[in-house]
Protein backbone atom coordinates (compact mmCIF):
# COMPACT_ATOMS: atom_id res chain seq x y z
CA UNK A 1 0.00 0.00 0.00
CA UNK A 2 1.38 3.40 -1.04
CA UNK A 3 1.44 5.96 1.77
CA UNK A 4 -0.47 9.20 1.19
CA UNK A 5 1.78 12.08 0.05
CA UNK A 6 0.45 14.47 2.71
CA UNK A 7 1.24 11.90 5.43
CA UNK A 8 4.78 11.52 4.04
CA UNK A 9 5.27 15.27 4.05
CA UNK A 10 4.07 15.53 7.64
CA UNK A 11 6.61 12.87 8.63
CA UNK A 12 9.34 14.78 6.79
CA UNK A 13 8.31 18.00 8.58
CA UNK A 14 8.59 16.20 11.92
CA UNK A 15 12.06 14.89 11.07
CA UNK A 16 13.13 18.36 9.87
CA UNK A 17 12.04 19.88 13.19
CA UNK A 18 14.20 17.36 15.01
CA UNK A 19 17.14 18.16 12.73
CA UNK A 20 16.77 21.90 13.44
CA UNK A 21 16.57 21.28 17.21
CA UNK A 22 19.66 19.07 17.10
CA UNK A 23 21.52 21.54 14.90
CA UNK A 24 20.84 24.34 17.40
CA UNK A 25 22.04 22.09 20.21
CA UNK A 26 25.19 21.33 18.21
CA UNK A 27 25.82 25.04 17.57
CA UNK A 28 25.50 25.71 21.31
CA UNK A 29 28.19 23.11 21.87
CA UNK A 30 30.29 24.81 19.20
CA UNK A 31 30.10 27.98 21.29
CA UNK A 32 31.55 26.07 24.24
CA UNK A 33 34.31 24.76 22.00
CA UNK A 34 35.05 28.35 20.94
CA UNK A 35 35.30 29.43 24.59
CA UNK A 36 37.71 26.58 25.27
CA UNK A 37 39.87 27.47 22.29
CA UNK A 38 39.92 31.12 23.36
CA UNK A 39 41.29 30.09 26.76
CA UNK A 40 43.86 27.65 25.36
CA UNK A 41 44.82 29.41 22.14
CA UNK A 42 44.13 26.31 20.07
CA UNK A 43 43.32 26.72 16.36
CA UNK A 44 39.73 26.35 15.24
CA UNK A 45 40.42 24.25 12.16
CA UNK A 46 41.71 20.70 12.68
CA UNK A 47 41.64 19.12 9.23
CA UNK A 48 42.83 15.68 10.38
CA UNK A 49 40.18 15.39 13.09
CA UNK A 50 37.42 16.45 10.70
CA UNK A 51 38.49 13.84 8.13
CA UNK A 52 38.49 11.13 10.81
CA UNK A 53 35.06 12.20 12.02
CA UNK A 54 33.62 12.21 8.48
CA UNK A 55 34.85 8.64 7.96
CA UNK A 56 33.22 7.49 11.22
CA UNK A 57 29.93 9.22 10.41
CA UNK A 58 29.87 7.71 6.93
CA UNK A 59 30.43 4.25 8.39
CA UNK A 60 27.23 4.64 10.44
CA UNK A 61 25.03 4.77 7.32
CA UNK A 62 23.32 1.68 5.94
CA UNK A 63 24.12 2.21 2.25
CA UNK A 64 26.97 3.68 0.22
CA UNK A 65 24.70 6.43 -1.09
CA UNK A 66 23.60 7.37 2.43
CA UNK A 67 27.24 7.32 3.59
CA UNK A 68 28.18 9.92 0.99
CA UNK A 69 25.07 11.94 1.85
CA UNK A 70 25.91 11.90 5.56
CA UNK A 71 29.50 12.97 4.88
CA UNK A 72 28.38 15.80 2.61
CA UNK A 73 25.83 16.98 5.18
CA UNK A 74 28.27 16.92 8.09
CA UNK A 75 31.00 18.54 6.01
CA UNK A 76 28.70 21.56 5.71
CA UNK A 77 27.63 21.39 9.37
CA UNK A 78 31.25 21.42 10.50
CA UNK A 79 32.04 24.25 8.08
CA UNK A 80 29.16 26.32 9.50
CA UNK A 81 30.32 25.48 13.01
CA UNK A 82 33.81 26.77 12.23
CA UNK A 83 32.48 30.00 10.78
CA UNK A 84 30.39 30.50 13.93
CA UNK A 85 33.50 29.97 16.07
CA UNK A 86 35.52 32.41 13.99
CA UNK A 87 32.84 35.06 14.55
CA UNK A 88 32.92 34.42 18.31
CA UNK A 89 36.69 34.42 18.65
CA UNK A 90 37.35 37.22 16.14
CA UNK A 91 40.86 38.39 15.33
CA UNK A 92 42.09 37.72 18.86
CA UNK A 93 45.75 37.80 17.83
CA UNK A 94 45.27 40.87 15.58
CA UNK A 95 46.77 38.86 12.72
CA UNK A 96 44.93 40.85 10.06
CA UNK A 97 45.75 44.19 11.70
CA UNK A 98 49.45 43.29 11.71
CA UNK A 99 49.51 42.55 7.98
CA UNK A 100 48.61 46.04 6.74
CA UNK A 101 48.83 49.58 8.14
CA UNK A 102 46.07 52.12 7.47
CA UNK A 103 47.14 55.60 6.30
CA UNK A 104 45.21 58.83 5.76
CA UNK A 105 46.35 59.08 2.15
CA UNK A 106 49.04 57.76 -0.16
CA UNK A 107 52.39 59.55 -0.17
CA UNK A 108 52.37 61.32 -3.56
CA UNK A 109 54.40 64.41 -4.53
CA UNK A 110 56.30 65.87 -7.48
CA UNK A 111 59.19 63.57 -6.52
CA UNK A 112 57.03 60.44 -6.77
CA UNK A 113 58.26 58.02 -9.44
CA UNK A 114 55.61 55.93 -11.23
CA UNK A 115 56.35 53.12 -13.69
CA UNK A 116 54.13 51.79 -16.45
CA UNK A 117 54.60 49.39 -19.37
CA UNK A 118 54.55 50.78 -22.88
CA UNK A 119 55.45 54.05 -24.53
CA UNK A 120 53.75 57.46 -24.44
CA UNK A 121 50.25 57.05 -25.83
CA UNK A 122 49.66 53.75 -24.03
CA UNK A 123 46.43 53.28 -22.11
CA UNK A 124 48.58 52.60 -19.04
CA UNK A 125 50.02 56.11 -19.37
CA UNK A 126 46.49 57.49 -19.50
CA UNK A 127 45.62 55.53 -16.35
CA UNK A 128 48.74 56.87 -14.62
CA UNK A 129 47.96 60.50 -15.51
CA UNK A 130 44.30 60.11 -14.54
CA UNK A 131 45.23 58.66 -11.14
CA UNK A 132 48.35 60.64 -10.21
CA UNK A 133 48.09 63.76 -12.36
CA UNK A 134 51.01 65.01 -14.42
CA UNK A 135 53.07 66.43 -11.54
CA UNK A 136 55.00 63.20 -10.96
CA UNK A 137 58.03 61.51 -12.50
CA UNK A 138 56.92 58.92 -15.07
CA UNK A 139 59.05 55.98 -16.14
CA UNK A 140 58.01 53.73 -19.01
CA UNK A 141 59.41 50.25 -19.60
CA UNK A 142 58.70 47.55 -22.16
CA UNK A 143 57.22 44.68 -20.13
CA UNK A 144 54.82 44.29 -17.21
CA UNK A 145 57.39 42.34 -15.19
CA UNK A 146 59.78 45.31 -15.42
CA UNK A 147 57.15 47.50 -13.75
CA UNK A 148 56.72 44.95 -10.95
CA UNK A 149 60.48 44.52 -10.52
CA UNK A 150 61.15 48.28 -10.36
CA UNK A 151 58.49 48.75 -7.67
CA UNK A 152 59.63 45.71 -5.68
CA UNK A 153 63.24 46.92 -5.68
CA UNK A 154 62.31 50.51 -4.79
CA UNK A 155 63.37 51.98 -8.14
CA UNK A 156 59.80 53.29 -8.50
CA UNK A 157 57.38 54.31 -5.76
CA UNK A 158 54.32 53.00 -7.59
CA UNK A 159 53.49 50.95 -10.64
CA UNK A 160 50.46 50.93 -12.95
CA UNK A 161 49.38 47.54 -14.30
CA UNK A 162 46.30 46.49 -16.33
CA UNK A 163 44.53 43.65 -14.59
CA UNK A 164 41.13 43.22 -16.23
CA UNK A 165 39.22 44.25 -19.32
CA UNK A 166 35.42 44.27 -19.49
CA UNK A 167 35.49 42.60 -22.93
CA UNK A 168 38.57 40.39 -22.96
CA UNK A 169 38.72 39.39 -19.28
CA UNK A 170 41.70 39.20 -16.94
CA UNK A 171 45.11 40.20 -18.28
CA UNK A 172 47.32 37.13 -18.35
CA UNK A 173 50.20 37.05 -15.86
CA UNK A 174 49.43 40.15 -13.78
CA UNK A 175 48.20 38.32 -10.67
CA UNK A 176 51.27 36.10 -10.90
CA UNK A 177 53.50 39.20 -10.89
CA UNK A 178 51.75 40.61 -7.81
CA UNK A 179 52.40 37.36 -5.99
CA UNK A 180 55.96 36.80 -7.27
CA UNK A 181 57.14 40.31 -6.36
CA UNK A 182 55.04 40.59 -3.18
CA UNK A 183 53.40 43.84 -4.30
CA UNK A 184 50.38 45.44 -2.65
CA UNK A 185 47.44 46.97 -4.50
CA UNK A 186 46.77 50.44 -3.09
CA UNK A 187 44.43 51.81 -5.76
CA UNK A 188 42.67 51.18 -9.04
CA UNK A 189 41.80 53.26 -12.08
CA UNK A 190 39.21 52.49 -14.74
CA UNK A 191 39.97 53.67 -18.27
CA UNK A 192 37.39 53.54 -21.06
CA UNK A 193 39.13 51.91 -23.98
CA UNK A 194 38.43 52.91 -27.56
CA UNK A 195 40.58 50.82 -29.88
CA UNK A 196 41.22 52.48 -33.25
CA UNK A 197 42.75 51.17 -36.46
CA UNK A 198 45.82 53.26 -37.25
CA UNK A 199 47.99 53.43 -40.35
CA UNK A 200 50.35 55.67 -42.26
CA UNK A 201 48.68 58.54 -44.14
CA UNK A 202 47.38 57.23 -47.45
CA UNK A 203 47.12 53.59 -46.32
CA UNK A 204 44.87 51.46 -48.56
CA UNK A 205 43.05 48.87 -46.44
CA UNK A 206 42.77 46.52 -49.42
CA UNK A 207 46.57 46.24 -49.46
CA UNK A 208 47.06 45.72 -45.71
CA UNK A 209 48.69 42.39 -44.77
CA UNK A 210 49.67 42.79 -41.11
CA UNK A 211 48.10 44.22 -37.96
CA UNK A 212 50.03 44.87 -34.74
CA UNK A 213 48.63 45.25 -31.22
CA UNK A 214 48.72 43.94 -27.69
CA UNK A 215 46.91 40.56 -27.37
CA UNK A 216 44.12 42.31 -25.49
CA UNK A 217 43.76 44.86 -28.30
CA UNK A 218 43.52 42.08 -30.88
CA UNK A 219 40.97 40.27 -28.75
CA UNK A 220 38.86 43.39 -28.23
CA UNK A 221 38.78 43.94 -32.01
CA UNK A 222 38.14 40.28 -32.86
CA UNK A 223 34.82 40.89 -34.64
CA UNK A 224 36.36 43.49 -36.94
CA UNK A 225 39.31 41.20 -37.72
CA UNK A 226 37.21 38.08 -38.37
CA UNK A 227 36.80 38.70 -42.11
CA UNK A 228 40.36 39.99 -42.59
CA UNK A 229 43.15 37.66 -43.72
CA UNK A 230 45.73 39.91 -42.05
CA UNK A 231 48.58 38.43 -40.08
CA UNK A 232 47.98 39.31 -36.43
CA UNK A 233 51.20 40.11 -34.56
CA UNK A 234 51.18 40.52 -30.77
CA UNK A 235 53.18 43.36 -29.28
CA UNK A 236 54.00 44.25 -25.67
CA UNK A 237 51.79 47.34 -25.87
CA UNK A 238 49.23 49.00 -28.14
CA UNK A 239 51.14 52.28 -28.34
CA UNK A 240 54.31 50.34 -29.14
CA UNK A 241 52.40 48.87 -32.09
CA UNK A 242 51.59 52.36 -33.33
CA UNK A 243 55.22 53.39 -32.99
CA UNK A 244 56.36 50.33 -34.95
CA UNK A 245 54.03 51.14 -37.87
CA UNK A 246 55.41 54.70 -37.87
CA UNK A 247 59.05 53.60 -37.71
CA UNK A 248 58.72 50.83 -40.32
CA UNK A 249 57.03 53.17 -42.81
CA UNK A 250 55.31 50.17 -44.40
CA UNK A 251 51.90 50.95 -45.93
CA UNK A 252 50.86 47.28 -45.64
CA UNK A 253 51.03 47.48 -41.85
CA UNK A 254 48.41 48.82 -39.45
CA UNK A 255 48.10 48.99 -35.66
CA UNK A 256 45.28 48.79 -33.16
CA UNK A 257 45.82 51.49 -30.54
CA UNK A 258 44.39 54.74 -29.18
CA UNK A 259 43.59 57.93 -31.08
CA UNK A 260 46.16 59.65 -28.85
CA UNK A 261 48.82 57.22 -30.09
CA UNK A 262 47.92 58.20 -33.67
CA UNK A 263 48.64 61.86 -32.89
CA UNK A 264 51.91 61.07 -31.12
CA UNK A 265 53.26 58.93 -33.94
CA UNK A 266 51.90 60.75 -36.97
CA UNK A 267 49.41 58.08 -38.00
CA UNK A 268 45.93 58.32 -39.51
CA UNK A 269 42.84 56.89 -37.82
CA UNK A 270 41.50 54.46 -40.42
CA UNK A 271 38.65 53.24 -38.22
CA UNK A 272 37.69 55.16 -35.05
CA UNK A 273 36.19 52.23 -33.12
CA UNK A 274 36.98 48.53 -33.35
CA UNK A 275 35.63 47.57 -29.92
CA UNK A 276 33.20 44.72 -29.62
CA UNK A 277 31.53 46.74 -26.86
CA UNK A 278 30.79 50.46 -26.53
CA UNK A 279 31.51 50.15 -22.80
CA UNK A 280 34.94 48.57 -23.26
CA UNK A 281 36.86 49.40 -20.06
CA UNK A 282 40.18 48.30 -18.60
CA UNK A 283 40.81 48.22 -14.87
CA UNK A 284 44.35 49.20 -13.88
CA UNK A 285 45.77 48.60 -10.41
CA UNK A 286 48.18 50.89 -8.60
CA UNK A 287 50.83 48.86 -6.78
CA UNK A 288 53.61 49.56 -4.28
CA UNK A 289 56.04 47.54 -2.15
CA UNK A 290 54.57 48.62 1.20
CA UNK A 291 51.73 46.94 3.08
CA UNK A 292 49.52 50.00 3.54
CA UNK A 293 45.96 50.98 2.69
CA UNK A 294 44.07 54.26 2.79
CA UNK A 295 41.48 54.48 5.54
CA UNK A 296 38.61 55.11 3.09
CA UNK A 297 39.36 51.86 1.18
CA UNK A 298 36.29 49.78 0.37
CA UNK A 299 37.68 46.87 -1.62
CA UNK A 300 39.99 43.98 -0.72
CA UNK A 301 41.96 41.62 -2.95
CA UNK A 302 43.32 38.28 -1.69
CA UNK A 303 44.94 35.13 -3.05
CA UNK A 304 45.09 31.55 -1.76
CA UNK A 305 45.82 28.02 -2.94
CA UNK A 306 43.48 25.02 -2.84
CA UNK A 307 43.74 21.38 -3.87
CA UNK A 308 41.43 20.30 -6.70
CA UNK A 309 38.99 18.46 -4.44
CA UNK A 310 35.21 18.41 -4.29
CA UNK A 311 33.78 21.17 -2.10
CA UNK A 312 37.03 22.95 -1.20
CA UNK A 313 36.28 26.17 -3.07
CA UNK A 314 32.64 26.18 -1.97
CA UNK A 315 33.62 25.96 1.69
CA UNK A 316 36.03 28.87 1.32
CA UNK A 317 33.55 31.10 -0.51
CA UNK A 318 30.97 30.33 2.18
CA UNK A 319 33.02 32.52 4.54
CA UNK A 320 31.97 35.52 2.44
CA UNK A 321 28.30 34.51 2.54
CA UNK A 322 28.30 33.87 6.28
CA UNK A 323 29.85 37.28 7.02
CA UNK A 324 27.66 39.20 4.53
CA UNK A 325 30.70 40.14 2.44
CA UNK A 326 30.03 40.72 -1.26
CA UNK A 327 32.53 39.07 -3.61
CA UNK A 328 33.03 41.00 -6.88
CA UNK A 329 35.41 38.79 -8.90
CA UNK A 330 37.36 35.52 -8.85
CA UNK A 331 40.18 34.26 -11.06
CA UNK A 332 42.24 31.06 -10.88
CA UNK A 333 45.58 29.93 -12.30
CA UNK A 334 47.34 26.52 -11.99
CA UNK A 335 50.08 26.38 -9.35
CA UNK A 336 53.54 25.90 -10.85
CA UNK A 337 54.89 22.44 -10.08
CA UNK A 338 51.70 21.28 -8.35
CA UNK A 339 49.42 19.27 -10.59
CA UNK A 340 45.68 19.87 -10.11
CA UNK A 341 46.24 22.58 -7.51
CA UNK A 342 45.18 26.16 -8.16
CA UNK A 343 45.79 29.63 -6.87
CA UNK A 344 42.64 31.74 -6.59
CA UNK A 345 42.47 35.52 -6.69
CA UNK A 346 39.36 37.08 -5.18
CA UNK A 347 38.17 40.68 -4.94
CA UNK A 348 35.42 41.65 -2.51
CA UNK A 349 33.84 44.72 -0.97
CA UNK A 350 35.00 45.86 2.46
CA UNK A 351 37.84 47.28 4.52
CA UNK A 352 40.52 45.46 6.51
CA UNK A 353 39.28 47.27 9.60
CA UNK A 354 35.76 45.75 9.33
CA UNK A 355 34.99 42.94 11.78
CA UNK A 356 33.06 41.01 9.11
CA UNK A 357 36.04 41.16 6.77
CA UNK A 358 38.43 40.07 9.52
CA UNK A 359 36.21 37.11 10.42
CA UNK A 360 36.00 36.01 6.79
CA UNK A 361 39.74 36.38 6.27
CA UNK A 362 40.61 34.53 9.47
CA UNK A 363 38.55 31.56 8.32
CA UNK A 364 39.94 31.60 4.79
CA UNK A 365 43.50 31.96 6.05
CA UNK A 366 43.11 28.96 8.37
CA UNK A 367 41.63 26.69 5.71
CA UNK A 368 43.81 27.47 2.70
CA UNK A 369 47.47 27.42 1.73
CA UNK A 370 49.68 30.31 0.58
CA UNK A 371 47.07 32.82 1.75
CA UNK A 372 47.93 36.44 1.04
CA UNK A 373 46.17 39.79 1.22
CA UNK A 374 47.07 41.51 -2.05
CA UNK A 375 45.69 44.87 -1.01
CA UNK A 376 42.92 47.05 0.32
CA UNK A 377 42.00 50.09 -1.76
CA UNK A 378 39.21 52.46 -2.82
CA UNK A 379 37.20 51.07 -5.73
CA UNK A 380 36.92 53.10 -8.90
CA UNK A 381 33.40 53.25 -10.36
CA UNK A 382 32.60 53.94 -14.02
Amino acid sequence: MIQDLNDIRQDIDAVDRQIVELLEKRMALSLEVAKYKISTGKPIYDREREQQKLEKLGAMASTEFNAKSVQELFLQIMSVSRRYQYSIIGDRDHVIDKMFTPVKQLDISSDTKVAYAGVPGAFAEEAMITYFGEDISAVHVKEFFEVAKMVAEGQADYGVLPIENSTAGFVNGIYDLLDRYQLSIVGEQMIKINQCLLGLPGTDLSKVTTVFSHPQGLMQAREYLEDKDWRQVSMANTALSARKVHEDGDMTQVAIASARAAKLYGLTVLNPQLNVSDTNTTRFVIVCNRHVYVEKANKVSISFALPHECGTLYNILAHFIFNNVNMTSIESIPLTGKQWEYCFFVDFEGNLGDDEVKNALKGIMAETEEFRILGCFPSEKV
